[in-house]
């Protein structure tokens, strides 16, 4: 029987089977392209670095998403929390080169989740005293995030000598060291792993996350058991912004130090596959985020080795996303009944038709 833990395995290796028939067909040698993506991502102890430093904001805003969703709350807007944070964590950062390190850290990661929390926060307190879909909530107010930060490092943040459209660094002592340098492995990064273990025993061990998985299965029986659907609606998009902006503020206490446009690629999107393949999960965030950061560092070795364009890896996530709700589908179910005999077991995510009022 195919569990929920090889799905994502089994969409991954025939997704890798279609795309190997497509480049077979175009002339391309399939092992070729798959062994320089592989190289790139894993070939050197540099290159599991950056792989790991390009999966760590895929954890936050994989884990901010999964949260959410695991209650039917569908936050589409972690890029903005993400941003939010960011903006929060790069204001605060330059004014903290009198503190101690351990504080100044504690202060700039607090205020980039502080920052998220109230992006996410909005979008709750929308739903739970106005009835606005979050949906329509996150996704607009994505683009305020944009917009805002785009505004702060053209104003108020702009560096000094006002010829760049950034924002002045951060103090050093609010800087997460490397270790192992010159990569880029930071404490951010155990921060992550810390936080997907944290939000496993929330959703799985506590009343609190109970209630979440109820509300997120059937809001109408959740309700009539008592549970405070309002607010319990408010603390999850709350919580879910804290994450991804604390994700942003790992991004600028660790990376890049400082503000610029477009800061973000589109990590709070891409987390949306993330968590899908981590059938919401928290603590398969983590692999399903390092098979994304790969995929993503991986690209440039193989366009530059094999002459693929590095968008095949999108087309690649795209496929095993369609291929994990395919076997999510009563269709599927069926068809592994009448070959392997096995009944078809409840779907780890519910059904999309019925997310918005379970």
């Amino acid at each position: 029987m195919l569990s929920s833990i090889a799905k994502p395995f089994a969409a991954l290796a025939l997704a890798a089977a279609l795309i190997s028939i497509v480049l077979a067909a175009l002339g391309a040698s399939p092992i070729g392209v798959f062994a320089a993506l592989g190289e790139g991502a894993f070939g050197s102890w540099y290159a599991c670095a950056d792989t790991i430093v390009k999966s760590t904001p895929l954890v936050f805003t994989g884990l901010a998403v999964s949260l959410a969703f695991s209650g039917a709350l569908w936050n589409i807007g972690a890029d903005g929390q993400l941003t939010i944070g960011a903006i929060a964590a790069g204001a605060i950062g330059p004014h903290l080169g009198n503190f101690p390190h351990a504080i100044a850290i504690a202060i700039i990661l607090a205020a980039g989740a502080l920052g998220g929390a109230v992006w996410g926060g909005v979008a709750g307190w929308l739903r739970a005293r106005r009835d606005v879909n979050e949906v329509i909530s996150t996704i607009m107010l994505n683009f305020v995030a944009v917009q805002a930060l785009s505004w702060v490092v053209h104003g108020p943040l702009m560096e000094p000598s006002r010829a760049y459209p950034t924002s002045s660094p951060i103090a050093r002592a609010a800087q997460l060291e490397f270790y192992f340098a010159p990569s880029r492995i930071n404490l951010g990064m155990i921060l992550a792993l810390a936080l997907a273990a944290a939000c496993y025993l929330l959703l799985f061990r506590t009343g609190a996350g109970f209630e979440l998985r109820a509300m997120g299965r059937n809001r109408r029986a959740a309700t009539f058991f008592g549970i405070r659907i309002p607010a319990l609606t408010l603390w999850v998009m709350a919580l879910s912004g804290a994450l991804a902006g604390l994700g942003g503020a790992v991004q600028i206490s660790a990376i890049s130090h400082r503000l610029y446009e477009k800061l973000s690629p589109g990590w709070g999107f891409e987390a949306i596959a993330v968590a899908l393949v981590a059938r919401l999960n928290p603590l398969g965030i983590i692999p399903a985020a390092i098979l994304f950061g790969a995929l993503d560092n991986g690209s440039q070795a193989m366009q530059r080795t094999q002459g693929v364009s590095p968008e095949l890896v999108q087309v690649i996530q795209g496929l095993v996303i369609l291929i994990i709700l395919a076997f999510d589908t009563p269709a599927w179910g069926g068809l592994r009944e009448n070959i392997f005999g096995a009944p078809h077991d409840a779907a780890a995510v519910p059904p999309l038709a019925e997310m918005p009022d379970a």
